[in-house]
């Protein structure tokens, strides 16, 4: 099936970020799982998360072939707009100053602080942490999965570009996290998300209109539009919630 390269940019784009965001906050707590409780368990658990959820995709990613086009679109148009709302609406309040930011070193040390309070195994498995890398894993790995299959189900060839972003965001947080072996603390988070949640409720709109049936004047070149639309309408947001707040704060 051919790649719809009209749409495998910004598809690629929308998985490498989403993904980033989640595979940041998934290495902050294995990290800490590693350094307090030992790396052998933390890696052996993330590795079988990430096993787990290659077949999620697979078993997925085949169910949905056999669903009709316009009802993919539908569908998952819904889902990924209910989702970028989400995550637009969370970055919007952090960048207005009305929800603190995401801090990943904050969350490093509390969670170190946690693991540092149970007895370390000596021999064979620690259970903690494995179940703890497992779980985190699962949970952020499992966004990750959501974002890749609905963004590509929505037209044919789209598979690839939204797994390799995926991939490749797996890859770029691995690299550096042996490397640094700290948290990705300057990482832009709320930016990312910001970015993500606009992007997401673009690819959204744009696959409820084609499920429904209506055509988009321009056609591939609407989702451009609508980026641009939800960009300027977050950023007013920003400055309405803002300014809230100021006078909220000198009532």
């Amino acid at each position: 099936m051919p790649i719809d390269w009209a749409h495998a940019g910004a598809t690629l784009l929308a998985s490498f970020l989403a993904s980033l965001v989640e595979c940041v906050e998934a290495l902050t707590v294995v990290l800490a799982v590693g350094v307090t409780r030992g790396w052998r368990s933390a890696v052996t658990g993330s590795a079988l998360a990430v096993l787990v959820l290659l077949l999620i995709v697979a078993l997925l990613g085949s169910a949905l072939t056999r669903v009709p086009l316009g009802d993919i679109q539908l569908l998952v148009g819904a889902l990924l707009l209910l989702f970028g709302m989400r995550w637009l609406r969370k970055a919007i309040l952090r960048a207005a100053g009305v929800l603190a930011l995401h801090d990943e070193a904050s969350i490093y040390a509390r969670q170190t602080q946690a693991l540092q309070g149970s007895v370390v195994a000596t021999q064979g498995w620690d259970r903690l942490a494995f179940t703890t890398a497992f779980k985190i894993c699962m949970l952020e790995g499992l966004e990750v999965v959501f974002i890749v299959i609905a963004i590509s189900a929505g037209r044919p060839g789209l598979w690839l570009p939204a797994s390799a972003g995926a991939v490749a965001a797996l890859l770029v947080v691995i690299v550096l996290g042996a490397v640094v072996h700290r948290p990705l603390a300057r990482v832009p988070e709320n930016t990312l998300k910001f970015v993500v949640g606009v992007l997401l409720c673009a690819f959204g709109t744009f696959w409820v209109g084609e499920g429904i049936g209506d055509a988009w004047p321009g056609g591939d070149v609407a989702i451009l539009a609508l980026i641009l639309a939800y960009l300027v309408a977050a950023m007013f947001a920003v400055r309405g919630c803002r300014r809230a707040a100021i006078r909220g704060a000198s009532a």
